[in-house]
């Protein structure tokens, strides 16, 4: 009987408005398992998360939403201007997050996982962990776009979102393959996350 051939790990990362979360699905509809990130973190800040006794602890209750969740807003609006803010944050954050995803890698059938990751290239600890990094990229003006018109963000609240995100140049630098999404058509992309997916055997 022949060896079960390791699962590929692969880290999917983009600016926000690339359209990363669609090319996720279309990986997933090929059989792919993907762990979602950003997700993952969302459901530790929920009511009941296992961040938010820490979150109320280091932030106080003017951070907590009436239904017991982070007030997102109003800590996207902190950690904008205080850095020692956000690493707090972080630090309370990232590692349940990353407890998280390995259990999913641990339990995915998969021979392909995907790594939906936002901050990939931000963060030095992701590339060790991955076989491959496919960047989905678009210009800066349909970012904008489609973030506006999903939304109704203001240009100004999405230039931060963008300035806190690493610029193109450095994602690409970082990637073993890219998907240029610039188009508003799905049939399009499903064709090149297809040719993809064929590569991995999906």
């Amino acid at each position: 009987m022949a060896a079960m051939r390791p699962a590929l790990r692969l880290g999917l990362t983009g600016g926000i408005g690339s359209g990363k979360s669609t090319v996720a699905q279309l990986l997933q509809e090929r059989g792919a398992s993907v762990i979602d990130a950003d997700a993952i973190s969302r459901a530790c800040t929920q009511r009941g998360g296992s961040a938010m006794p820490a979150v109320a602890q280091s932030f106080g209750p003017a951070f907590i939403a009436q239904d017991g969740s982070l007030d997102r807003q109003r800590m996207r609006e902190h950690v904008f201007t205080n850095p020692d803010a956000r690493r707090l944050l972080e630090s309370i954050v990232h590692p349940l997050v990353a407890q998280e995803i390995q259990r999913q890698a641990k339990a995915a059938a998969s021979h392909c996982l995907v790594f939906d990751v936002p901050l990939l290239v931000e963060s030095a600890r992701w590339r060790p962990q991955l076989d491959l990094v496919l960047v989905v990229d678009c210009h800066t003006g349909t970012q904008v776009r489609r973030v506006t018109a999903r939304s109704g963000l203001d240009c100004s609240a999405i230039d931060a979102i963008m300035k806190s995100q690493s610029p193109r140049t450095k994602r690409l630098a970082a990637a073993d393959l890219v998907i240029f999404n610039d188009g508003n058509e799905i049939e399009p992309l499903r064709q090149t996350v297809g040719r993809i997916a064929d590569q991995f055997g999906l």
